[in-house]
């Protein structure tokens, strides 16, 4: 008798799952490319026995008065103050409110003055036992998740997307990467590298259920470094060859060493790689801690990829120590030259939990009373060794303009005609197309005023305490944190 009314209640309780968003664009996107898999991946998690909805604020707004029982907000840092405001305004209405992400992970007190609990971590691991709790009116008002491994995980519900995304499936195989980049989280929230079985995955790729047929074709590894293992990505790839698919994801710069499996890519349909090459200074590169990376074989890498047909994405991040203003701003010839289709331009973002801020902070450098809104990729939180703040937005703004002006995004897009295969190129035209039209329109990301005047959330006093398309890469950090909550892409 008692399990029947439990079972009732469940079949009653409904979760809304918000994954927050705020503009970094001046003017918005004009089109919106691909979906997190965070939210749509919780959903596939949720047991049968609940309703599960899923709300991506990028592309619909969120109900308040919604007759959902929870509330389940997932966010980066640069999006806090909005999160805060949305847990908020659904208490104020007496809805119970959770909260993960990264940035909850390393800042779940402050989380909880919002929210009624937090998910520290991975949620995979808790988040039943946290949808059973709530629905029996004993929510806890902290679950931490373990790093688990990743067999059994079911596919993402992508029925729960709304149309406006252009490329729906997002796929997961990998979490965690080997390397420690000064800037990235992902060590410290899913340390190791793990590995789903090749047939989940395959099953999740062979979902076809979408309306256009680029949407039936593309595949988009939601994977920070895909290629690590090669005993998997080879057994992975070979059963992709007769799928016919298109794909892209991002990887190390260590794989064009590798002509095996470049040519493995090429026949089971890869049309880009994203890599975080970062910068092209010696000085920054120590201070990114990416050894790996030499600028001196940046373009002979880059050409291997290209003699496959593979479209080149590259991250860059302006503020590392060896920075200058002149060497901000030459980075958009630079990366011409060397060969890269589509450039991602960042700034140096400390997140907590990262190398980046644990020095700065150690250094006093973390500017005081600049809002989290500040840490979105697009704005600066700290004080340049050689540049002062004002002069580091300056640089980056000079550097965005000119690397998507019609004149470098028109050579680009000329140059991969020769040497790009048919998918690499569409998606080099689209992509370059997206960056120029919005340098053409001015639609610039913003820069927020400081000190901060849009949250009142400012970052904690010290020791107290990611491109801009959601999931497109950005070369940065908490964007590619593989499984906090239980994925989060900054």
């Amino acid at each position: 008798m008692h399990e029947a009314i439990l079972n009732e209640q469940r079949r009653h309780f409904c979760v809304e799952i918000v994954v927050v968003y705020m503009p970094r664009y001046l003017h918005g996107h004009e089109t919106d490319f691909v979906p997190p898999i965070t939210g749509i991946h919780l959903a596939a998690l949720t047991p049968a026995e609940y309703e599960v909805r899923v709300i991506h604020q990028q592309v619909e707004a969120v109900n308040f008065e919604t007759d959902a029982d929870l509330i389940a907000l997932s966010f980066f840092t640069g999006f806090a103050p909005e999160a805060y405001r949305l847990a908020d305004e659904y208490r104020t209405r007496g809805k119970r409110v959770v909260a993960g992400g990264p940035h909850v992970t390393f800042n779940a007190e402050e989380a909880l003055a919002h929210v009624d609990s937090v998910v520290v971590g991975e949620a995979e691991s808790v988040w039943t036992e946290l949808l059973r709790d709530a629905a029996a009116g004993r929510l806890r008002s902290r679950y931490t998740g373990t790093a688990e491994p990743l067999a059994g995980l079911p596919t993402p519900r992508y029925d729960l997307l709304r149309g406006r995304f252009f490329i729906p499936r997002v796929v997961q195989a990998t979490r965690g990467c080997p390397f420690t980049c000064s800037f990235c989280t992902v060590p410290s929230i899913s340390p190791g590298f793990r590995t789903r079985p090749t047939g989940e995955v395959i099953r999740d790729i062979e979902f076809d259920r979408f309306p256009h047929w680029w949407q039936r074709k593309v595949v988009w590894f939601w994977d920070d470094n895909l290629t690590v293992n090669r005993a998997f990505i080879r057994e992975l790839l070979t059963a992709m060859v007769p799928l016919r698919k298109w794909w892209l994801t991002q990887a190390s710069l260590d794989i064009s060493g590798d002509g095996l499996l470049l040519d493995l890519m090429k026949r089971s349909g890869c049309i880009g790689i994203f890599f975080g090459i970062e910068s092209f200074g010696a000085e920054s590169l120590r201070d990114a801690h990416k050894p790996q990376n030499k600028v001196s074989t940046y373009q002979a890498r880059i050409r291997e990829l290209h003699e496959r047909g593979i479209c080149v994405m590259a991250g860059f991040i302006a503020g590392f120590d060896g920075d200058t203003k002149e060497s901000v701003r030459a980075m958009a010839r630079q990366l011409y030259e060397t060969g890269v289709d589509v450039p991602f331009l960042s700034v140096l973002t400390p997140y907590r939990g990262t190398p980046a801020y644990r020095k700065l902070e150690e250094e006093g450098r973390i500017l005081p009373g600049r809002g989290w809104e500040f840490y979105n990729g697009y704005n600066v939180a700290f004080r340049p060794r050689n540049m002062s703040p004002e002069e580091l937005l300056g640089a980056h703004r000079a550097l965005w303009r000119e690397a998507f002006s019609l004149k470098y995004s028109a050579l680009r897009v000329v140059r991969s005609l020769g040497r790009l295969r048919f998918g690499a190129f569409l998606m080099c035209l689209a992509m370059n197309g997206f960056y120029c039209l919005k340098r053409l329109r001015g639609n610039e990301p913003i820069a927020f005023d400081a000190p901060a005047a849009h949250s009142n959330e400012p970052v904690p006093a010290a020791g107290t305490a990611p491109g801009e398309l959601t999931g497109i890469y950005s070369g940065q950090a908490e964007e590619s944190v593989p499984g906090a909550w239980p994925r989060t892409r900054e």
